[in-house]
């Protein structure tokens, strides 16, 4: 990049996300004229400890949840602090933007314009080193390309009506390639459809593109997907495994978690047990946020007694925060984190977690929000971290596929150096 190209000007705007929430874009222009823009996603299911996301809270817009005050902070706090920084210096861009805020969870500026920020300027840093964004972010050595967890059956928080655990993913781990791995996992999710059809339920997508029908248990969530697995000619475990993200906090109430679909209520260790037993009837691979975000020491025991098996993920206990990382690596809390840059607000800060996970035998998992945007930085993410995994929902609505069709050009361009993670992806052995 020349010397010359620096940052010249920072402007945001409210646009809206995937669920017509109000959301912050943000565009940053070089001196020597290059432009690249960002958007920002929000989460439905978030975790206590996320970065703030700023919203206005005035009932006369947008419910209260418009995001002008955010964007103002874009526009009269951020932009003329990074005026004239060199745009390829993404760590002091970064630094400029936690020092501007000065709290612990972007609580003044807000998580939602420092991000947008961040993404824009490396995005715009890439662009004019005429690098994709995955090369600028991960180097030479980017050429793995990540399991596309797809969130098929949505239920909890992601669709009402439906069952009560949040997702329910197919893992189309045993593909050859990305693209055959896109194809799997298309063809089963048609052949889903069908399933439901046949059995005269609705065929209404959540907020993540998955259908959420009404059934008798959530059991029958996983029932369903195998024989979708089936109907597609694919074989369950070999081709294509499962993952499930209980949202387990969103569960949790006066002291025990509640499954209304089958009116019934489970303590920790009851909790525990059937995580177990699906584990052992069903062929997943990957548990995301099983127990409740607090609970330190049922996070440590059911690792214990399952990470030698499958994947134990903690999203809502690690909010892609460093800190919380520490802790949980210290305590022996979970075997993979969950990487949503929207929960701490900065590219450096969102590279510094997954790289401290991925170096102390952690696996990562990229992740979108419910309510995202066209932006797909989270696949350049993924492959920027070589990290084998990225959840962005059913192959379904055009904010998900997105991310899908971005990573399917990214193989494409990698060509032969191009690697599909596929089962190693989810090597306990690691």
């Amino acid at each position: 990049m020349s010397k010359s190209a620096s940052i010249a000007r920072v402007t945001g705007e409210e646009v809206l996300d995937s669920r017509g929430n109000p959301t912050v874009q943000v565009s940053v222009v070089l001196d020597d004229g290059s432009l690249a823009s960002a958007a920002v996603p929000s989460g439905a299911s978030t975790g206590k400890s996320e970065a703030v996301e700023l919203r206005d809270g005035d009932p006369r817009r947008y419910g209260g949840k418009g995001v002008l005050q955010a964007v103002r902070h874009v526009n009269e706090v951020i932009a003329p602090a990074l005026t004239g920084l060199p745009a390829d210096d993404q760590w002091r861009i970064d630094a400029t933007l936690i020092e501007l805020d000065s709290t612990d969870f972007k609580s003044r500026l807000g998580a939602n314009a420092t991000l947008g920020v961040s993404v824009a300027c490396a995005r715009v840093a890439a662009q004019v080193c005429r690098l994709p964004l995955f090369r600028y972010l991960g180097g030479d050595d980017a050429h793995l390309l990540p399991v596309p967890m797809m969130n098929v059956l949505n239920g909890g928080s992601h669709g009402n009506g439906g069952p009560d655990i949040q997702e329910f993913m197919l893992v189309p781990l045993g593909a050859p390639t990305f693209r055959e791995a896109i194809r799997y996992g298309v063809e089963t999710y048609h052949a889903l459809e069908t399933l439901l059809v046949e059995r005269h339920a609705t065929t209404n997508l959540g907020d993540e593109g998955g259908f959420v029908p009404q059934l008798l248990s959530n059991v029958a969530a996983l029932d369903l997907l195998m024989q979708a697995i089936e109907r597609a000619g694919y074989r369950p475990d070999e081709d294509i495994a499962l993952a499930l993200d209980l949202a387990a906090s969103s569960l949790w109430q006066d002291g025990r978690y509640r499954l209304e679909l089958e009116d019934r209520g489970l303590d920790a260790a009851e909790m525990m047990e059937l995580c177990q037993e699906w584990a052992t009837r069903y062929p997943i691979v990957s548990i995301e946020d099983p127990l409740v975000d607090t609970d330190w020491d049922g996070y440590a025991q059911l690792t214990g007694e399952l990470g030698d098996r499958i994947q134990i993920a903690g999203d809502d206990l690690f909010v892609s925060n460093r800190a919380f990382l520490v802790r949980g690596i210290a305590r022996r809390c979970c075997n993979c984190v969950i990487i949503k840059p929207n929960q701490v607000g900065t590219v450096t800060e969102t590279l510094n977690t997954a790289r401290m996970a991925l170096s102390s035998g952690y696996s990562c998992m990229v992740a979108h929000r419910s309510g995202e945007t066209e932006d797909t930085s989270i696949a350049d993410l993924a492959v920027a971290l070589n990290c084998g995994q990225i959840k962005a929902g059913a192959p379904a609505r055009g904010e998900r596929v997105a991310k899908y069709n971005r990573l399917l050009t990214i193989e494409g361009a990698l060509g032969e150096a191009a690697e599909y993670a596929g089962r190693a992806a989810f090597d306990r052995r690691r």
